[in-house]
């Protein structure tokens, strides 16, 4: 059996989880309603607050679609009832950013401001204080697309190897390189 996959799922209080025809999962919580197409062949059960996601056989299809279903759920379970955050930070001389409602613009060291407009789906914060780097704080319920749209502000400006400039999730770990020695 997949360790991940047999793992039961408890319900918080306030969340409401409803499989209906053909296994679409739909879950309802404070922070809003994620739903999910589940394969046909796996079951879904709801018992005491508890669900669990069994599979019919151990074929290689069926364990591998086992864990990542029951994943998926325990995803958009966790995001109605707590919801997710990702921050990332600027990190460069003159990198500034500014948000109106959920258009972004980015000033990162091209000739042009790069502007990016965050789905309504996600709540945006930017941060910009003195003596601290730039901040975006990203919120929202769904990981799939948070973490999609983290990326792709992330890839506006990867952070380089030398100097370590660009957009950076907080706390990565960069590996940074020496550079060019001078000969003599």
């Amino acid at each position: 059996m997949s360790r991940i996959g047999k793992a039961p799922i408890s319900l918080p209080s306030g969340v409401e989880v409803k499989v209906s025809q053909g296994n679409l999962v739909t879950v309802k919580g404070s922070k809003g309603e994620l739903s999910q197409q589940i394969h046909p062949d796996l079951k879904i059960e709801i018992e005491d607050g508890t669900l669990t996601v069994t599979r019919p056989t151990d074929q290689k299809r069926h364990r591998s679609m086992h864990g990542l279903y029951r994943s998926l759920i325990n995803n958009m379970i966790q995001g109605v009832s707590e919801g997710y955050e990702i921050t990332l930070e600027l990190e460069g001389v003159g990198y500034r950013v500014n948000n109106t409602g959920n258009l972004l613009e980015l000033t990162l060291g091209y000739s042009h401001p790069v502007m990016f407009y965050i789905p309504d789906e996600l709540k945006v914060e930017t941060i910009m204080q003195k003596g601290q780097r730039p901040t975006i704080i990203l919120r929202g319920s769904d990981k799939q697309l948070i973490g999609q749209v983290a990326a792709k502000i992330r890839a506006f400006r990867k952070p380089e190897p030398y100097k370590g400039k660009g957009i950076r999730f907080k706390g990565e770990e960069l590996r940074r390189k020496a550079g060019k020695t001078a000969a003599k």
